[in-house]
């Protein structure tokens, strides 16, 4: 799990079946205390906006599962919208 700041959305006149409905945020991530550690091109499936801070599950088995699939061209999944980091 990573955490990430949503800066946002990806379009992509040209894209793997799998994406057509679904929606592709870019998120930097960050560290707990705020600072920026490079980015992530993320699946949405809570319905993310820009500005806030999300969960992204990055490993290709588990994305997959999130979508009930065995194989497909999805690694990144933002799973939560995080309130606070204490």
């Amino acid at each position: 799990m990573k955490l990430a700041q949503v800066v946002g959305t990806v379009v992509s006149p040209i894209s793997h079946a799998f994406f057509d409905d679904q929606r592709l945020l870019l998120c930097d991530l960050v560290d707990p205390d705020g600072s920026t550690n490079g980015y992530l091109i993320a699946v949405d499936v809570v319905d993310a906006g820009v500005g806030e801070r999300v969960l992204i599950c990055d490993e290709g088995t588990s994305a997959r599962q999130i979508f009930g699939i065995t194989t497909g061209p999805v690694r990144s999944v933002i799973v939560g919208i995080v309130d606070d980091v204490a």
